[in-house]
């Protein structure tokens, strides 16, 4: 726990890209692209529409996952100290994203309703506030207490890094930060414990609940130099992988009856379909949390690491996306309301087609463009020529 350095790993040591995640990540930031347009019928075959998690809750884990394999392999090769910095500094990244996001969402919002005469954006994104003390408003958005409909997922990616930084040593001991969570999880959900907001109430992702799903995700990420398989990369048995088939199947069928068709849901006993009173997502239900875990062991076994497909090119574009997540998932904030926009004018096969299909090409063109800059920004400078000096040899 010390902040003493290793040697950095052999050539031969280092672990290769698992593109699965970069893949689902990629998918995740699709469907909040998809999930943030009202009136959007691509939305009714998302994942939030067929089992009882959506794209926050696979972008959280797969979060974990990247940050397990990142800052465990600093961690290991540099100290605590150096590894923790460099999560702190992605944490700074992450903030001047958010705050960026804040002020580009809001003028995208507050010229919207002044131009169309439609104050209830301003409403329904909670964005009010802002018009009556924006000086408060900016104050309170600066310190994370004032998070307007769709800004809330940086914040609580920004708090679960920091949580991380402290407890990355435990990384080692992954057992022991497991059961630190759960224990964690359990209490704040008992408690009802909460970070507040300027409005009151509580965070609308309770990063002290959902601490845990990202933990789970830095577990099975982290490798740790002897090679050992992380505790939680449980091997697949039939039993195992029915029972799980057989919960997903359970969920789906309690949110079918429940929330999509509960005309239906009233032959059910109540007993059954009254299982989703309590599903809350702001702090993260024990029944959300099993569904992506579930979905994460099918998957996980599915699609082994070195899957073909992952490098063809109808992947590519989603595996972009996912390598470039910061850009790509701060633009579609921005293009989903303007996707709102253009839904409201019509709502045709054409217009919604249009809308989906132009909202993808413009992400997977952000992703091109980062990436694009980053190998630029690495590619190795060729070296200046020196002026030759008259008289003198070259």
């Amino acid at each position: 726990m010390d902040g003493s350095t290793r040697a950095p790993p052999a050539a031969g040591d280092r672990r290769p890209r698992d593109l699965r995640a970069d893949f689902f990540r990629g998918m995740a930031l699709w469907f909040i692209f998809i999930d943030h347009i009202p009136g959007n019928w691509l939305g009714n075959l998302t994942l939030r529409n067929l089992a009882l998690s959506d794209a926050t809750e696979a972008f959280v884990l797969l979060a974990g996952y990247a940050a397990g394999i990142a800052y465990g392999a600093a961690l290991d090769r540099d100290g605590w100290l150096f590894a923790g910095a460099q999560v702190v500094r992605r944490v700074g990244t992450l903030y001047v994203a958010h705050i960026v996001l804040f002020v580009m969402f809001t003028a995208q919002v507050g010229l919207s309703a002044a131009t169309l005469d439609a104050a209830i954006y301003i409403d329904e994104l909670h964005l009010d506030a802002f018009g009556q003390e924006p000086y408060r408003a900016l104050l309170e958005a600066l310190l994370l207490r004032f998070q307007p409909a769709f800004l809330n997922i940086l914040p609580l990616y920004i708090v679960l890094l920091l949580q991380f930084a402290l407890l990355l040593p435990l990384l080692r001991h992954p057992r022991l930060l497991l059961a630190l969570a759960v224990v964690f999880y359990a209490v704040v959900r008992a408690f009802n414990l909460e970070l507040p907001t300027w409005a009151g109430g509580g965070w609308f992702f309770n990063p002290l609940a959902w601490q845990l799903l990202f933990f789970i995700g830095c577990t099975l990420g982290y490798r740790a130099p002897d090679g050992a398989r992380p505790p939680l990369a449980i091997r697949w048995h039939w039993l195992l992988g029915a029972a799980v088939a057989l919960w997903l199947v359970f969920t789906f069928v309690l949110l079918f009856l429940g929330w999509h068709r509960p005309n239906l849901g009233l032959l059910a006993p109540r007993w059954f379909t009254g299982l989703l009173t309590d599903v809350d997502k702001t702090s993260l239900h024990p029944f959300r949390l099993l569904s992506i875990l579930a979905l994460t062991y099918l998957v996980a076994h599915a699609v082994p690491i070195g899957a073909a497909w992952l490098r063809s090119r109808m992947a590519a574009p989603f595996v972009l996306m996912g390598k470039q997540g910061l850009p790509v998932f701060c633009s579609g904030i921005l293009f989903a309301f303007l996707g709102r926009l253009a839904l409201e004018q019509s709502d045709r096969w054409t217009m919604q087609a249009a809308v989906n299909l132009a909202g993808l090409l413009s992400l997977v063109a952000v992703g091109a463009l980062a990436a694009w800059y980053k190998e630029r920004e690495r590619a190795p400078r060729a070296a200046t020529p020196q002026p030759v000096t008259p008289g003198r040899p070259a």
